[in-house]
């Protein structure tokens, strides 16, 4: 990754990725008690369940909320501990839109995060030679992660831990964030989903910087009505988002991001898709951002010690990784 990509990535997940993703499309049906049911219906013909479904009542929308919720802890947890392979493919955008960058990954958790190993560049794999070292370096990480007596271990799990407190703080701020509206039923993804309109509350009072970018995002999300896990969610930046007062940059009005979630195992939703088209400015330079991420083959590898047992068979076996196991 370029020094100019990495500034650019920098911006964009303190800003748009962490006020969008971890908030305006995670979080659909909060504070939705501040409307009325009559409200919520912006068309009298969706009063008709024959039309367009039933629009929820308040004390449904809560209870939903606090679901949604929970629902989305356990899947955090869960992605934890899933493997998957990832396709980034990168656009310039633009009337003379093309592909700029196509890389195929598997990410595999580590206990302090995730590591990337390269399995395609644009259609042509990678030599075994350097994927083999790609997973010798996977292994050492998580060596190091799977000794609770190694000092960097407990130092990065230290860190993950905090990254997640901070998540739950900033997704518990979503209940004050933004005012939700029922719209209507529809089908998404085969699943049959209430929509969900989420616009900012003029009386939220953020308390940090990635808080702060919520007053400037309004989304649109799709939930599913049998499990209640986010199906889609579709986030749009409404007025620039500043970052350090606009010194250190912005991320400009009319960025937007959206993702999608299935369902990988029992009761456990974890994303399948993301898209991100946003512009903005780093300092004085300018940057553009589009990007598309398809996220599949989950495959549980556990904590660090059962994903290094994997890992190692692997390394022992001298075979490819294959995607579909």
């Amino acid at each position: 990754m370029t020094s100019k990509r990495a500034a650019t990535s920098f911006l964009v997940s303190s800003t748009v990725l962490a006020g969008l993703a971890l908030g305006a499309v995670w979080l659909p049906i909060a504070h939705s008690g501040v409307r009325s049911r009559a409200d919520s219906v912006p068309d009298p013909r969706m009063a008709d369940p024959q039309i367009h479904g039933q629009p929820p009542s308040a004390a449904e929308m809560n209870a939903r909320t606090e679901k949604l919720m929970a629902n989305q802890h356990a899947d955090d947890r869960a992605l934890e501990l899933y493997q998957r392979v990832e396709r980034h493919v990168d656009r310039s955008g633009g009337t003379s839109d093309r592909i700029t960058d196509d890389k195929t990954y598997r990410v595999v958790p580590t206990g302090a995060g995730t590591q990337k190993i390269l399995l395609r560049d644009d259609d042509k794999a990678v030599d075994l030679a350097s994927y083999d070292r790609e997973m010798r370096a996977l292994a050492e990480v998580l060596r190091t992660m799977a000794d609770p007596n190694n000092p960097k271990a407990t130092a990065a799990l230290a860190k993950r831990q905090k990254r997640e407190r901070d998540r739950v703080e900033f997704l518990d701020a979503m209940k004050e964030a933004f005012l939700a509206k029922w719209v209507t039923a529809d089908t998404k993804n085969g699943r049959e989903c209430d929509v969900f309109q989420l616009d900012p509350n003029p009386e939220f009072h953020p308390h940090s910087m990635f808080q702060s970018a919520l007053s400037h995002v309004t989304a649109k999300i799709w939930v599913d009505r049998e499990s209640n896990q986010l199906v889609w969610g579709e986030a749009h930046v409404l007025s620039d988002i500043s970052v350090g007062g606009g010194i250190l940059g912005k991320v400009y009005r009319g960025s937007r991001i959206s993702m999608g979630q299935g369902e990988v195992a029992p009761g456990i939703w974890l994303p399948t898709h993301y898209q991100y088209d946003f512009t903005g400015r780093k300092f004085v330079f300018a940057f553009q951002e589009h990007q598309t991420i398809d996220v599949s083959h989950y495959h549980r590898v556990g904590p660090p010690r059962e994903a290094l047992a994997i890992v190692e068979g692997e390394l022992a076996s001298g075979k490819p990784f294959v995607e579909d196991p």
